[in-house]
C-alpha cells in the first residue's frame, strides 16, 4: 500500500537490490540477478465499495502479514483464504473482499463473484531471477559481463510487460476494451485524495510500525537508508 505507481516500485526494487542480492549469497549461496513485478494488488468486493472507509468492518481476503496489518489499518477483518477457494468464499459471504493481483482477478473470473474493484494498489508482488554462486563464479568476466547485460535487457521488458499487463486485466474486469477474453463489467473506483491520506496514515501508524518489530532494530535502519529516501518514509517500531 505505500507504492500506487509502478515506476516508484522499481526505484523501491533497485534500491533494496543490493540488500537482497548479500541476503541471497549469504543465505543461499547464489547471485542474485534480477527483480521483476508481478501486477498491482487491488481489492476486489462483493458489495459497493466508494471510498476506503467503506471498507471498515469487512471481512477482506489476505495472504501477507503485512497486507492484513494493512486491513486492521483500516478497520476491517483480515481472513486467510487460498486463492482457489476464493470464488466460494465471495459466494458464500465468508469474505466480502479479496485481495489479489488485477490479472489475477481476472484469469479467476472474480467478475463473476464480485461487482466492484477498489483501484487503491495495496502492493505489487516481486519475482527474482538467480543462479547458483559456484557457477556464477566459473564464469570469465567477459561472461559475467555478458549476462548482466542482456539480464538487465530482459528485467526492462519484464517491468514494461506487467505495467501493459495491470493496464489489460484493468480493462477486461471493467468495460474494455479486453483483447484477451470477455469483459467482466465490474464497477471500477479510483481512490480519491482523501483515501490516499488515510492509507499514508495506516502507513505511519500500523503497517511500518509493526514490520519494523518484526524485522529488527539493523533490518528498520537498513530499509530506511534504502526504501526509505524513496518513499520518504521511515520504518521505526512503536515504543513499548
Amino acid at each position: 500500500s505505500l507504492v500506487q505507481n509502478i515506476d516508484v516500485q522499481k526505484q523501491v526494487a533497485n534500491a533494496y537490490f543490493p540488500t537482497l542480492e548479500r541476503a541471497f549469497a549469504e543465505k543461499y549461496n547464489a547471485k542474485l540477478m534480477m527483480l521483476y513485478p508481478f501486477p498491482s494488488q487491488m481489492l476486489w468486493c462483493d458489495q459497493q465499495i466508494s471510498n476506503i472507509e467503506d471498507l471498515k468492518g469487512k471481512r477482506i481476503r489476505v495472504f501477507l502479514t503485512t497486507w492484513g496489518d494493512f486491513v486492521e489499518g483500516i478497520g476491517a477483518i483480515p481472513v486467510s483464504v487460498p486463492f482457489n477457494d476464493v470464488p466460494d468464499a465471495l459466494r458464500k459471504g465468508i469474505v466480502d473482499c479479496v485481495i489479489t493481483g488485477t490479472m489475477s482477478a481476472y484469469t479467476g473470473e472474480l467478475y463473476k463473484v464480485a461487482s466492484y474493484g477498489f483501484t487503491l494498489r495495496v502492493g505489487w508482488g516481486l519475482a527474482f531471477g538467480a543462479m547458483n554462486m559456484n557457477k556464477w563464479n566459473l564464469l570469465s568476466d567477459k561472461q559475467k559481463t555478458l549476462l548482466q547485460k542482456e539480464i538487465s535487457v530482459l528485467t526492462e521488458k519484464m517491468w514494461q510487460e506487467t505495467a501493459t499487463e495491470d493496464a489489460i486485466a484493468l480493462a477486461c474486469l471493467s468495460d474494455g476494451p479486453c483483447s484477451i477474453g470477455e469483459t467482466g463489467k465490474m464497477k471500477l473506483v479510483e481512490p480519491s485524495d482523501a483515501d490516499l491520506i488515510v492509507r499514508n496514515q495506516i502507513a505511519t501508524e500500523v503497517i511500518l510500525p509493526r514490520w519494523a518489530e518484526r524485522c529488527g532494530p539493523e533490518c528498520a535502519a537498513n530499509w530506511n537508508r534504502t526504501v526509505g529516501k524513496v518513499l520518504d518514509l521511515r520504518a521505526e517500531a512503536k515504543a513499548r
